[in-house]
């Protein structure tokens, strides 16, 4: 799903841990040197994906999140208070759930259930988190606006809404790229590479 100029997101995604065969993982096997610090139980932290653009994205959705649920629970007085209550579960679900997508591929714990599609998973985390954070803030900037806590949390609801947005269009991408099977001139091109390698191989004499 990922494009050529999506490629720099995920510099420092591959860790050993993830290229096992048949894993299914937001990483791509590269011979560039990975950065991990290996933490209390074995695990490794990937420095790479922290600092790559899926990296980035995530912390920032955790942040803003939790930023968001802070706002909103500071809101003492509110009628009606289901907009209130919808974002207060929009907010808090959307922190949980991406922190652990981001715990989870920072410590390289994905691999450890390979055959979950993970891009998939963060594809479908990213999307409906977007659309739910953007149906939250819209219903509570139309029935709650009047404190200052409501229109912080909006602001931040929509910031949430904005990063979630550009992070679902990254992983669509990647996840399509994935999903598309090559086409017959690549086909064709991958077979004469085959056959013009298995030709100079053939060619080479017998070690005595």
């Amino acid at each position: 799903m990922r494009s050529p100029r999506d490629a720099d997101g995920f510099d420092g995604e591959a860790s050993n841990a993830s290229m096992m065969p048949g894993a299914d993982s937001p990483y791509q096997a590269t011979t560039e040197p990975v950065r991990t610090r290996r933490l209390m139980g074995g695990a490794r932290c990937d420095i790479g994906y922290l600092r790559s653009t899926f990296g980035i994205l995530k912390v920032l959705e955790v942040a803003l999140s939790l930023i968001a649920f802070i706002c909103i629970e500071t809101v003492m007085l509110c009628l009606p208070c289901g907009g209130v209550y919808f974002f207060e579960f929009v907010s808090c679900s959307a922190f949980v759930v991406t922190g652990v997508l981001l715990l989870a591929f920072s410590l390289n714990l994905h691999a450890k259930v390979p055959h979950i599609n993970w891009t998939l998973t963060d594809l479908v985390n990213t999307a409906a988190t977007m659309f739910f954070f953007l149906l939250a803030s819209i219903v509570l900037v139309s029935l709650n606006h009047k404190s200052g806590a409501e229109i912080t949390a909006v602001v931040f609801g929509f910031l949430a809404t904005g990063v979630y947005s550009i992070n679902a269009v990254l992983v669509l991408r990647r996840w399509r790229s994935r999903e598309v099977p090559p086409g017959p001139g690549q086909s064709r091109e991958y077979t004469r590479a085959r056959t013009t390698s298995r030709g100079e191989v053939e060619a080479q004499p017998e070690l005595q």
